[in-house]
């Protein structure tokens, strides 16, 4: 599976790029981030005073532990 985010970059809810992981409804993503984190179910986040920032490298992991294959195959 290809990288979606840069590895080197630290992603905010308001980043249009964001999309993939929380929908493209800023109010609706930063509500579904929200939640994630309090259930603690969501991707890795770091925490930069009162903003709440994903790195990269954490989000493309959050993603491929997500990935369902439908022929029930490994990647490999």
């Amino acid at each position: 599976m290809a990288d979606i985010f840069d590895d080197d970059r630290i992603y905010f809810a308001e980043d249009p790029e964001m999309g993939p992981i929380g929908g493209d409804d800023l109010r609706l993503r930063r509500g579904k981030l929200a939640r994630w984190r309090y259930l603690n179910c969501g991707p890795a986040f770091i925490r930069i005073g009162r903003r709440i920032g994903y790195h990269g490298a954490d989000l493309n992991a959050y993603l491929r532990a997500r990935r369902t294959d439908p022929n029930g195959e490994a990647p490999k």
